[in-house]
């Protein structure tokens, strides 16, 4: 399966995927457009800077083999293609409860990392908008990996390559 693999010693946090990934959620799909709508296009990424290790880095969904916030959604909202691994919502089933950002990998891997450097701060008491409580029309927004596009918006638009899209082994 394919994923965003992150490499935060090449992110320089100029946005550039976020940018991208609103764009290319937005109804028109370009830029001055997209800035006019109504509602206003939602990112599914974002930059994080953690001054403990001098780095910035971008956070999006890693769609997980058996995805805990696939298994733990009362509404069954979410769910895992099982040919290309995403993880995928069903709007109509959203009841906008949170229990899948309470168990998302992706950020106890990076709650583990904040408290080992110890660059904890208020910032922190979010799961960094990898499911994000921002809603859009009250349902969770998350990473679909732009689906339908070749290559994600944010992957595409990053100029140094701090994230790219490739097969991952063993997930």
């Amino acid at each position: 399966m394919k994923d965003v693999i992150i490499r935060p010693e090449r992110c320089m946090s100029c946005h550039s995927c976020e940018v991208a990934c609103a764009v290319a959620h937005s109804k028109s799909k370009t830029l001055f457009s997209a800035v006019g709508e109504d509602p206003v296009p939602r990112k599914r990424i974002s930059v994080e800077y953690l001054p403990a290790l001098g780095a910035s880095m971008p956070i999006t969904c890693r769609h997980c083999k058996d995805a805990p916030c696939v298994s733990v959604c009362p509404t069954k909202a979410l769910s895992q293609d099982t040919d290309t691994g995403t993880v995928i919502r069903n709007l109509e089933r959203c009841v906008d409860c949170w229990t899948c950002s309470t168990v998302c990998t992706r950020f106890s891997s990076l709650y583990r990392l904040i408290l080992a450097t110890g660059c904890w701060n208020s910032s922190m008491l979010c799961n960094h908008k990898i499911i994000d409580s921002r809603t859009e029309n009250g349902i969770a927004i998350k990473c679909d990996l732009c689906e339908g596009r070749e290559l994600p918006a944010c992957v595409e638009a990053c100029p140094t390559h701090a994230l790219v899209f490739a097969e991952i082994e063993g997930r």
